[in-house]
């Protein structure tokens, strides 16, 4: 049995019939055929699947596509705009903040979200808005630094 699912992801509008057992972030890669959002452990332990939905940082693993109908999601694929970086993938390329670059959807994609809440956030608070997303290669220095090169980049809130 195949059930519909509708959803707007990076403005576009997509729409399929699945299995209800299919998770988003397969939806996401498979159906909709965009792979910046990565799959890592399906356990919601990583964050490699981090998307936005309705304006929130959720991991895609931890939710199945059917649930989602109607949501509108953003991936990393979303975030430049007429070939141009966001200032947080900029931050990642200028403070050099990946090495494998498996994590770094996820990372920046979390890193949106706390910027929205967070203009100018402290170490502190990067590191701790970052706890839910794994590196096994960085150490996290760099990421944070590429985090507050974005911060200082970002255009001001209106």
């Amino acid at each position: 049995m195949k059930l519909p699912v509708k959803m707007t992801i990076n403005g576009q509008s997509v729409s399929h019939e699945v299995e209800p057992r299919l998770l988003l972030v397969h939806y996401i890669r498979e159906a909709v055929g965009l792979t910046g959002t990565h799959v890592g452990c399906d356990t919601s332990q990583c964050g490699a699947c981090t998307i936005l939905m309705d304006g929130q940082a959720v991991k895609s693993c931890n939710f199945f596509a059917v649930q989602v109908d109607g949501a509108n999601i953003m991936t990393i694929e979303g975030l430049a705009k007429d070939g141009e970086l966001h200032p947080i993938q900029q931050g990642f390329w200028e403070k050099h903040g990946l090495q494998c670059g498996f994590c770094t959807p996820g990372m920046i994609m979390s890193a949106y979200q706390m910027l929205e809440r967070y203009p100018k956030p402290s170490e502190a608070q990067i590191r701790h808005q970052l706890e839910g997303n794994l590196c096994r290669c960085t150490g996290y220095h760099n990421i944070v630094k590429a985090i507050e090169w974005a911060a200082e980049h970002m255009p001001a809130k209106k």
